[in-house]
């Protein structure tokens, strides 16, 4: 150093840090110099570790022991220190107050406490000066405590006679207000910690319940007590800046104004009159102000803290929530009121209207987020008010079904007779039929948008059918307007599908209208014979457009059908008969069907339906039941003749011999030619043709199947007959197609005749076999079959030696 340097320049020139600084410079250097520390004993445990090893070990490399691994971190073990005193200390104090508090007198008490108290709280601040955070939160938690205590110490000495709830009420508003100085005192000295602000939100939310409870508020004084809490704790979430603050106090918030705003709903349904109701009413505004509130200001923070997309952000998703939580209030508020003052059934409706008035925050100029919770919480009350109808609609459309079993028995006297046949009628029905329709009146007067102009479109479409389909009994019109309207519905709906441009909707509510209509016309014949006919022909009438055929003319046969049958037991004819005019169904599908390109297969499948419907009506008659499966195989003939219908051609010939066989065992015949030869010769028929077209195909393909249904049965009814005509001309039948079979070069006839013609020639010669068995002697046919076997063996001998001479010749070849 030059000692022309003067001692003011030095002392310019040296640099002093701030106090804060060098504090946080000496802890980084003691933390550093305890890392060094510990690594320095985990090296010496494993080098005294190793040499322990090796001194135990005589022979071979010594193995490297690795350090024990902690198990828990060292901040971890100091909070749990740290913990457990501050506990330990304030159960200790616990104990001194209550148990060892008489050994002492009022001065000393005071004393004690007062000076302990003090002294605790004092501590923090050196401690926190020495950068001991940690155990200065655990001893700022055992001062809380302790004032706490002395709040208990001070109510049993000097104010003994106050009540006690009163006092809580005091003392614990104390308390969070000397905990929040607390918490200023400990920052203006240079240090602020993290438990005694929250710790004062936690103490705040019982002193107004407490004063309510103490001045016997009753139960609206209370429930104001807990949404005034709940507002105040919502003010410090949203604007205080510590995350623990912040939380303790949004659950206080979500805490007390969750059950203030339950026991608020509960006070308007329990509410005797207006004025009650207006008190409970109020209590929920509040509510609702403050929830609206919260949302209002999550919005703008979300808003704040990210410019894209804020509603997927919490404070975006917790405006949202708010916001419906405020509307539902409103909404509980309001229909409280109007619950309170119209009779008893139209709660439904009250509620209706306050939640469609919610609907008004879209001209507002409330936030986004907020709009469209209260949105959503209209939304959700239409939907309640419209599950409330379900009862009434349910019982309007599936109430018919009850006729099935008494068809006929009488026109009802109106449409809510004709509808509540086992079924009762809910109450308050015209009150509740107004959900559907206001709500379906809502949607076609906000659908405005591009983007849900369809599913509200369709909402309200689904409403209006409910409602068109329940006012008749709901208003006790008579039995024809029960029936009009359905039938006028069914129309519109086909009107609707045939023009629109997405018919899906109309499609189905025309599907399924008229099956609510069929059963509702069952109790009257008149009502049921006008209807069918007309339902056949607004079907029929619909299939002329292309895109409806599908459908429309399935169910314009389906309808007939219905009417064929209606028509028979109106005449009353039997089932069996009912069933020759069930028939003109599936002639007249089977006629239309290759007219209708883009319901052809839908209009057969039904035709068969129908088709089947006769056969059962018939099958009780079996001479009716053959001319209706003859009548069946006629109409499959005819369409067997298009060309893109040939397989039906067999589905006809076994109805024909169905038909055949039906008409046999109604004539008692036995024998089984004659059900088998009506199946044989239009096979063979078939067969003969076949191999005149492919005069490749073989003759089991061609012959056997018509050749086998004849020639098995009558060969197994041939060994059971005792006489001689059958075998006689099975065996005839045989000869002859044994002899064409070998004339044309055919192996099916050839086999198939042969072979019944040799059993039907052993079972003739049977008996002169057995006796030609009994007059032979006893070695004779041993002797045969040693004979016999010899043979083969011999046989077998020549074949094995000519091959052997042919092997022999092909090794000498080159």
């Amino acid at each position: 150093m030059s000692y022309d340097v003067t001692r003011t320049t030095l002392r310019v020139m040296t640099h002093v840090p701030p106090p804060a600084e060098e504090l946080r410079l000496l802890d980084a250097e003691l933390w550093q110099l305890d890392a060094r520390r510990l690594q320095l004993l985990n090296r010496r445990a494993w080098l005294v570790s190793t040499l322990q090893s090796s001194a135990q070990m005589p022979a071979g490399p010594p193995r490297p022991a690795q350090p024990p691994r902690p198990e828990a971190s060292a901040p971890r073990v100091q909070n749990m220190l740290l913990l457990l005193g501050g506990v330990l200390l304030t159960i200790a104090a616990m104990v001194f107050t209550l148990v060892s508090w008489g050994h002492l007198g009022i001065t000393g008490r005071a004393l004690v406490l007062g000076a302990l108290t003090l002294a605790v709280l004092a501590a923090p601040v050196p401690l926190l000066r020495r950068g001991l955070r940690s155990t200065a939160e655990s001893v700022a938690g055992l001062g809380l405590a302790l004032t706490a205590l002395d709040s208990y110490a001070l109510h049993e000495t000097a104010f003994a006679a106050a009540g006690g709830t009163s006092y809580a009420a005091a003392a614990t508003a104390a308390l969070a207000t000397a905990w929040t100085a607390y918490d200023r005192v400990l920052g203006a000295t240079g240090g602020r910690l993290r438990l005694p602000l929250p710790a004062a939100v936690a103490v705040a939310q019982l002193p107004l319940l407490l004063w309510a409870i103490a001045a016997d508020a009753g139960a609206h004084g209370i429930t104001a007590a807990l949404l005034l809490t709940a507002g105040i704790d919502t003010a410090v979430a949203l604007h205080s800046t510590a995350r623990s603050v912040r939380f303790v106090a949004a659950l206080g918030a979500y805490g007390t104004g969750a059950w203030g705003a339950l026991t608020a709903g509960w006070l308007t349904w329990d509410a005797a009159g207006p004025s009650a109701a207006a008190r409970a009413a109020a209590l929920l505004t509040l509510g609702a102000a403050i929830a609206v509130g919260a949302a209002w200001r999550w919005e703008r923070l979300a808003a704040r803290d990210t410019e894209t997309a804020p509603n997927s952000t919490p404070g975006g998703i917790a405006a949202g929530v708010n916001a419906v939580v405020g509307g539902l209030l409103l909404v509980a508020a309001g229909g409280g009121l109007l619950r309170a003052a119209l009779p008893g059934g139209w709660t439904v409706p009250g509620y209706l209207a306050c939640g469609v008035a919610l609907l008004a925050a879209l001209w507002t100029p409330l936030p986004a987020t907020v709009r469209r919770g209260l949105v959503h919480a209209s939304t959700g009350v239409q939907a309640l008010a419209v599950t409330c109808a379900l009862p009434l609609v349910g019982v309007a459309l599936l109430g018919p079904l009850g006729w099935t079993g008494r068809a006929w028995s009488g026109v009802p006297t109106d449409a809510r007779a004709a509808v509540t046949v086992d079924t009762p009628w809910p109450p308050h029905p015209a009150q509740l039929l107004l959900a559907p329709a206001v709500v379906a009146a809502v949607l076609l007067l906000l659908a405005r948008s591009d983007t849900w102009r369809r599913q509200a479109t369709a909402g309200a479409t689904i409403l209006i059918w409910a409602t068109v389909m329940a006012v008749a009994p709901t208003l006790q019109l008579p039995y024809p307007i029960a029936l009009l309207l359905p039938t006028l519905t069914t129309a519109a709906a086909l009107a609707a599908a045939a023009f629109l441009p997405r018919p899906l909707l109309a499609t189905t509510l025309a599907l399924t209208t008229p099956i609510v209509l069929a059963f509702l016309a069952l109790p009257s014949e008149a009502a049921t014979l006008t209807l069918l006919p007309v339902l056949t022909a607004l079907f029929a009438t619909a299939s002329l457009r292309p895109h409806l055929t599908p459908v429309s003319a399935p169910m314009a046969f389906v309808y007939g059908t219905a009417l064929t049958c209606a028509t028979g037991a109106a005449a009353g004819w039997s089932p069996q008969y009912t069933a020759l005019l069930v028939l003109t169904i599936p002639a007249t599908a089977a006629l239309l069907a290759p007219r209708l390109a883009h319901a052809r297969v839908p209009v057969e499948v039904t035709g068969a339906t129908a088709a089947l419907l006769a056969v059962g009506l018939a099958i009780t008659d079996p001479p009716m039941l053959a001319l209706v499966l003859a009548l069946c195989g006629v109409i499959a003939a005819a369409m067997a003749v298009r060309p893109d219908r040939r397989a039906v051609g067999y589905a006809a010939a076994a109805l024909f011999v169905l038909a055949a066989w039906v008409r046999l065992a109604a004539w008692d015949v036995g024998a089984p030619e004659a059900y088998t030869l009506p199946v044989t010769v239009p096979a063979l028929l078939v067969g003969a043709l076949r191999g005149h077209r492919a005069p490749r195909t073989s003759s089991w393909t061609a012959y056997a199947p018509g050749l086998t249904a004849t020639l098995l049965p009558s060969l197994a009814a041939a060994w059971d007959d005792p006489h001689w005509t059958r075998p006689l001309l099975l065996g005839t039948a045989a000869l002859l197609i044994t002899l064409l079979g070998a004339r044309h070069r055919l192996q099916a006839p050839l086999v198939l005749g042969g072979s019944v013609l040799v059993l039907d020639a052993l079972h003739e010669l049977a008996p002169y076999l057995v006796q030609m068995t009994d007059a032979l002697p006893r070695w004779a046919p041993p002797a045969l079959a040693g004979f016999l076997l010899l043979a083969l063996g011999a046989t077998y001998e020549r074949r094995i030696r000519d091959v052997r001479r042919v092997r022999e010749v092909l090794g000498r070849m080159n």
